[in-house]
């Protein structure tokens, strides 16, 4: 799948984690709504489920690994941020074959987009040191091919 079709499953996903988030609904059922109500031809469906029903499989490691460099409890952040961040979280660690740049620049896009003004920075903030953390080869090479003015 392309990285359009990508990222539009990313955005879905953010939008139905947050009413996960919200509403407490069962995910198959957000899962339809999302795919008979919000037009998702052009999205990688596999890869929305995944992060659908990755994030809240997964919600206690995710929460863990967020929890270390939150200045809050995970239940403080704001719903959108909190969705954007645990995805973001869950890409980063379950999802290596995504280049970490790439999470990071998605989740900033949709914060920007959904959240509050500068939650975009709160949420750049923490996924890059939780980057840091689980994907230190990869940042190092990254940051190091930056800093010589070469690209990888």
């Amino acid at each position: 799948m392309s990285q359009a079709a990508r990222s539009l499953a990313r955005r879905a996903a953010v939008q139905a984690l947050y009413q996960w988030q919200m509403t407490g609904l069962d995910l198959s059922e957000i899962e339809r709504q999302f795919v008979e109500e919000h037009g998702m031809a052009q999205a990688d469906l596999a890869f929305f489920r995944d992060l659908l029903h990755g994030v809240p499989k997964n919600l206690n490691a995710l929460d863990a690994a967020l929890a270390e460099f939150l200045d809050r409890s995970i239940v403080s952040v704001d719903l959108v941020e909190r969705a954007v961040l645990r995805m973001g979280c869950y890409e980063l660690l379950f999802r290596p074959e995504t280049p970490y740049r790439v999470i990071l620049n998605e989740a900033i896009k949709f914060a920007k987009e959904f959240g509050s003004v500068q939650g975009y920075r709160y949420v750049n903030g923490i996924l890059d040191k939780v980057a840091l953390r689980c994907r230190a080869a990869e940042v190092g090479a990254h940051r190091s091919s930056a800093a010589h003015g070469t690209r990888r």
